[in-house]
């Protein structure tokens, strides 16, 4: 752990560490999830995971409040430019998602047809609009309360927290990556049996 510690002390990108950086993509991702799966429960009157995954995480969620921070940190004190770039930067990484998932699977886990001014149902006006003010809450306020949180903590035991997560998160992933990709059937069994096999160590 004290090698992983040091490796992950030596870079840093927005004055912090690949440690705090990865904390801060995990849980953004659990966030993001909660969010995501309460708004999608009231409208569906009914409890609803809105995760690909089994386990409380949105991938797209934690690489889109990070890689946002890095982008738009330098625009917080402008936060008419931080909102019009964090909104347009977020629809494109929405659309690009959404292209993504089509190749890969078939379909897009979102549906924005019954929305105005959408386009072909994967980004529209209205999720343009919300992303603008999710970049502006995260930027200007939110990201530090994340890092703050990790601060908590020990490190030690946060590196310990961190490789668990990833371990299980992989697993997860790969599990319903493997039930959703347009692969064989002979191939999906493989990794599959792979998976099962992994968790029951």
């Amino acid at each position: 752990m004290e090698k992983i510690s040091m490796w992950m002390s030596r870079y840093q990108l927005a004055g912090y560490d690949l440690y705090h950086l990865i904390a801060c993509f995990f849980l953004f991702s659990i966030i993001g999830w909660m969010v995501e799966s309460v708004y999608i429960s009231l409208c569906n009157k009914k409890l609803t995971n809105r995760g690909f995954m089994t386990g409380p995480f949105c991938p797209i969620y934690g690489f889109g409040a990070t890689l946002g921070y890095l982008i738009l940190h330098p625009f917080a004190h402008n936060i008419l430019v931080l909102y019009i770039v964090g909104a347009l930067l977020a629809t494109a990484f929405e659309f690009l998602v959404a292209k993504l998932m089509m190749k890969l699977f078939g379909e897009v886990w979102w549906d924005y047809n019954g929305k105005f001014c959408n386009y072909k149902g994967m980004i529209c006006l209205e999720s343009t609009l919300a992303w603008g003010l999710y970049a502006v809450i995260i930027i200007t306020f939110l990201f530090d309360k994340v890092i703050g949180f990790v601060d908590r903590y020990p490190k030690a035991w946060g590196l310990k927290t961190l490789v668990f997560v990833f371990a299980m998160s992989m697993v997860d992933f790969g599990y319903h990556f493997a039930m959703s990709v347009k692969i064989d059937e002979e191939t999906r069994e493989e990794i599959t049996d792979f998976c099962h096999r992994l968790i029951g160590r």
